[in-house]
């Protein structure tokens, strides 16, 4: 059994809303939202039956996947969600909605009967996000962001009492997508706000797991330092990638795991992801975590990221972008002091603008590429390893 897939621009979250709630309800096909001016190439016809939504994934390392998605396995998520935030609620959209996380405030609208107040289309602004959420008038009131959002809200929110008080009145701030600052989530808790730090993907229909605990019936393990998480909010798969499919989702004792990707540690039932496994460099014969030098490198430039560069000494070696800098060798020090001296960064690049994907994510290609061209042509702030 099949059904068709429908490709849906995601530049028009209204009629994604209303083609999602046919899809979830088996009376309409399977719903792929696309980002606005963009055609999918090489896109099936139909799917499995099963199937009810399609995530084509951001592409932050270079090779995007289209993620297939059950009804059970996202209506499990929402169900899992509302009881772990309190209950449903009305949401307010503040992200794209061919990403996860946007398509789920739209999912999740869908199973709580509730309208869901849509953000405005155009670069983040905290003042119109504070006009949208002033319009939310639900029982309970949430939202999801991306850290970036956070700061931004948090920055203008620390200068202006009104924005603060509109944001106080949402129940739970869900911020997923990439690691959060926790001098960022201090700030925001300061100013009375109710966040909690979402890990998902994709393939686990979103968030599954919030302040580090599995919500509804998901489960985590760490196996061999990866974080393998079980459930009924777990994709079908990859389309027409059979041999992704099966290296990611795997049988262990009588349950279907997804293998992240993801290096972790569980404490206490409380999952901390540390980085990405493929995240790794070797300088000078050294493993170096590009996400541990990360973390110790944004103590001193909030915005960093960390990415890998060629070296005709070392192999390669950790590069630091950022929208300012700071004194290279006070960096390094603070850096080898964590980490030993082959985790310390080469270069500083200062960006005047940091490179992001539509989701919020830092756009690694480009970034990349903006640090190859830099070190080809002499710019940025260096130092021998």
């Amino acid at each position: 059994m099949s059904r068709t897939l429908l490709a849906i621009d995601a530049g028009n979250p209204r009629a994604v809303l209303e083609t999602l709630r046919d899809a979830l309800s088996a009376v309409g096909p399977a719903v792929l939202p696309v980002a606005e001016g963009t055609r999918p190439a090489d896109l099936p016809a139909t799917v499995p039956q099963r199937v009810a939504l399609v995530i084509e994934t951001s592409g932050s390392t270079g090779r995007p996947k289209r993620v297939a998605l059950s009804s059970d396995a996202v209506l499990a998520s929402a169900a899992a969600s509302d009881s772990a935030l309190g209950g449903p609620g009305q949401w307010l959209l503040a992200l794209p909605v061919h990403y996860i996380a946007g398509a789920n405030v739209l999912i999740r609208s869908i199973t709580a009967q509730t309208d869901p107040v849509i953000l405005a289309a155009g670069p983040f602004d905290p003042a119109g996000f504070g006009d949208a959420a002033a319009r939310l008038d639900g029982d309970l009131r949430y939202t999801s962001l991306v850290p970036v959002q956070l700061a931004r809200l948090v920055d203008a929110a620390t200068a202006d009492a009104a924005l603060a008080g509109v944001l106080r009145r949402f129940d739970r701030i869900l911020v997923g997508g990439q690691a959060l600052d926790p001098a960022l989530l201090d700030r925001a808790r300061a100013l009375g706000l109710s966040v909690a730090r979402s890990y998902g993907s994709s393939e686990t229909s979103g968030g599954c797991v919030y302040d580090g605990v599995p919500i509804g019936t998901a489960h985590a393990q760490v196996r061999d330092g990866e974080a393998w998480i079980a459930g009924p909010m777990l994709a079908e798969g990859y389309l027409l990638d059979p041999d992704r499919t099966a290296d990611r989702f795997v049988m262990r004792d009588g349950e279907r795991w997804y293998r992240t990707g993801d290096a972790a540690e569980l404490s206490d039932g409380r999952l901390r992801i540390t980085g990405r496994l493929d995240n790794v460099i070797i300088s000078g014969g050294l493993k170096v975590s590009l996400d541990a030098v990360e973390r110790v490198v944004r103590w001193h430039l909030a915005d960093a990221v960390v990415v890998a560069a060629d070296s005709p000494t070392w192999g390669q070696v950790p590069v630091v972008v950022s929208t300012s800098t700071t004194d290279l060798t006070a960096l390094r020090a603070a850096v080898v002091a964590e980490l030993g001296r082959a985790a310390a960064p080469d270069q500083i690049l200062t960006l005047e603008r940091m490179l992001r994907l539509p989701s919020g994510k830092p756009d690694l290609p480009s970034l990349l590429a903006a640090v190859a061209e830099a070190r080809g042509s002499g710019a940025g702030s260096g130092a021998g390893a």
